[in-house]
């Protein structure tokens, strides 16, 4: 792959985060309680400073981390030996608004797969998502709430979402294949 170019530092992920911890709080006001769950790998660590962002606004919320390997629908004789991690909920998600993090949303399969997950779990009040970025070309009618920049690409382009732990710094970048 080819570097094209950033297209978010770390102070315009923060900015995102910190826009999207405000919308979250105003578009669920409804005194349900709050959870957040970062898809691994990536929607982990970004789960985790909303989660610091929203309670520094007051608010409690609780986090945890999903492993949607085994609710892919593209797993195949392909993927002998899927890596598998840890999912971490430790608290029920029956009754509560579920808010599903991601860094990238492209085809909405990972999406569908990480609500099949929680289904799995409990019977949320309601299932949001929220993503850093939007790539677009959606294969399944599933649509972000919450969107820290829409970047429209083309199918050859990738997007990369650096981040801590996995990362040495927190970026956004575009790729070429």
């Amino acid at each position: 792959m080819e570097f094209k170019s950033y297209i978010m530092d770390e102070q315009a992920v923060n900015r995102a985060l910190a826009r999207i911890s405000h919308e979250i709080l105003e578009r669920n006001a409804d005194g349900l309680p709050l959870c957040l769950i970062g898809v691994m790998r990536r929607g982990a660590p970004l789960a985790d400073l909303l989660t610091e962002k929203i309670r520094s606004l007051g608010t409690a919320v609780e986090t945890g981390y999903l492993d949607i390997t085994l609710y892919r629908d593209d797993l195949d004789a392909a993927t002998l030996q899927p890596q598998i991690n840890a999912s971490k909920i430790d608290f029920s998600v029956t009754g509560k608004t579920v808010i599903l993090v991601d860094d990238v949303i492209f085809t909405g399969r990972t999406a569908r797969a990480a609500m099949d997950a929680v289904i799995s779990l409990g019977r949320p009040a309601k299932i949001q998502f929220a993503a850093l970025v939007d790539r677009g070309h959606r294969e399944l009618p599933i649509v972000a709430n919450f969107i820290g920049k829409n970047v429209p690409t083309s199918r050859s382009e990738v997007i990369v979402v650096s981040m801590p732990p996995y990362d040495d710094e927190i970026s956004v970048a575009i790729w070429q294949k």
